[in-house]
C-alpha cells in the first residue's frame, strides 16, 4: 500500500532536509491500528520536528505531525471497525512515531479515539492538539469552581493556537476574557473571538518585578510560561485558578510562595501528550457539543501537504496569524 508524507531526513549531521515522499505501508512503525489520514494540523512541536531539534524528534526519515483525524483501514485488536473516524492525537505521533504529515499512520489502538457526533474530521483537526489542549485548560478552570462571576479571565498568548480557541470558548461561555498578545495588530481579530480586552505584552508586564500585584484575575489560562506567568499568578484574585500549557518564553518561574499561602492561588499544569482517554473523550464531546464554535473557519487556514514547507518557515518565524488546517485528501 503505497501513500504520499512529508519526510525528514537527515544526509549529514545537523542538516536536515524535507521533502514529499511516496512511501509504503511497511515502511511505517508497528501498531495494531492503521488509519488512512484525512486532515491534520500544524503545531509548534511539528515545526520543531521537521527542523531536527532533537527534543522532539532523534531518528530519522521520520514524519512529523501530531495531529491526525482520518478512517480506520484496519484494527487487529478490535476496538474500531475499517471505516470508523477516528482522531489520534499526541502520545509519540510525529515525535518518533511517524505522524499525521502522512496519508497513512499506524499506531496502537488505544492512542484513538472515535470521533464524537457532531464534529466533522475536518472540524476536528482546526481544534487538533491546540483544541484539546484549550477545552482541557478550560475544564479545570470548571471544575476547580471558576465561573463567569469569578471576575475576568485571562488568556496569555492569545493569538496562538491554544490562545485563541480558548478566548474564543471561555467567550461562548460566557467569561469576560481578557487577552494579553504581543501583536497588537491582531486586536481586532481577538475581539471578533470574544475577548472583551485586548492588553499589550508590555502593559501587562509593567510592575512585574514586585512580588505581589493588585489583584485582578478569577481565573487565567497561560499559554507563555516564564515572567509573564508569574505575573499572572501574582495578579490573581483570592482561591483563583491558573493553568499553564506553554513555555515559549521560559520553562523557568521567577516567583515566590506569596500569592499560593496569601491568597491560595492553585497552579494547574495541563499536559495534552498524556492526557487520560476518558479525560479526552470527555473534552472533546464537550468541543463537539456546548462548547462547540460556531466560526472555526476564520481562525484556520487550509494548505495541502505540498504548501507546509512555507508554513513550517512561517511559525518559526513567528508570522503565522492563524492555525493552519492541512488537507491529505487528494483530488
Amino acid at each position: 500500500m503505497k501513500f504520499k508524507a512529508l519526510v525528514v531526513s537527515q544526509p549529514e549531521k545537523k542538516v536536515f532536509v524535507r521533502s514529499i515522499e511516496t512511501r509504503s505501508l511497511d515502511e511505517l512503525p508497528t501498531g495494531d491500528l492503521i488509519v488512512k489520514v484525512h486532515y491534520s494540523s500544524l503545531n509548534y512541536k511539528d515545526a520543531l520536528s521537521a527542523t531536527g531539534n532533537p527534543g522532539v524528534t532523534r531518528e530519522f526519515p521520520h514524519t512529523p505531525g501530531i495531529d491526525a483525524a482520518g478512517e480506520v483501514v484496519s484494527c487487529t485488536e478490535g476496538s474500531f471497525q475499517p471505516g470508523d473516524p477516528v482522531i489520534v492525537t499526541s502520545y509519540d505521533l510525529g515525535m518518533e512515531t511517524d505522524g499525521g504529515f502522512g496519508q497513512l499512520i499506524r499506531v496502537p489502538a488505544s492512542w484513538a479515539l472515535k470521533l464524537p457526533k457532531g464534529l466533522s474530521l475536518k472540524e476536528s483537526m482546526m481544534y487538533g492538539t491546540a483544541g484539546l489542549t484549550a477545552g482541557l485548560s478550560v475544564d479545570q478552570l470548571i471544575a476547580n469552581g471558576v465561573t463567569p462571576d469569578s471576575g475576568p479571565i485571562l488568556v496569555t498568548g492569545a493569538t496562538g493556537g491554544v490562545g485563541s480557541l480558548t478566548v474564543a470558548i471561555l467567550a461562548k461561555l460566557g467569561y469576560q476574557v481578557t487577552a494579553v498578545t504581543g501583536k497588537l495588530d491582531e486586536e481586532s481579530y481577538l475581539k471578533r473571538l470574544g475577548a472583551q480586552q485586548v492588553l499589550s505584552r508590555e502593559a501587562f508586564m509593567t510592575g512585574s518585578d514586585r512580588p505581589m500585584l493588585k489583584t485582578t484575575w478569577g481565573g487565567v489560562v497561560d499559554c507563555v510560561g516564564g515572567e509573564m506567568l508569574a505575573t499572572a499568578i501574582k495578579s490573581t484574585r483570592y482561591d483563583g485558578v491558573v493553568t499553564c500549557c506553554g513555555l515559549v518564553a521560559s520553562p523557568e518561574l521567577p516567583i515566590n510562595v506569596f500569592p499560593f499561602i496569601l491568597r491560595g492561588v492553585r497552579l494547574i499544569g495541563i499536559d495534552s501528550a498524556e492526557a487520560p482517554m476518558a479525560r479526552r473523550q470527555q473534552v472533546w464531546t464537550k468541543l463537539a457539543d456546548e462548547w462547540k464554535l460556531a466560526d472555526l473557519d476564520r481562525m484556520v487556514e487550509e494548505v495541502a501537504l505540498e504548501q507546509l514547507e512555507e508554513k513550517i518557515k512561517q511559525m518559526l518565524a513567528g508570522e503565522l496569524k492563524r492555525r493552519v488546517l492541512v488537507s491529505l485528501i487528494e483530488g
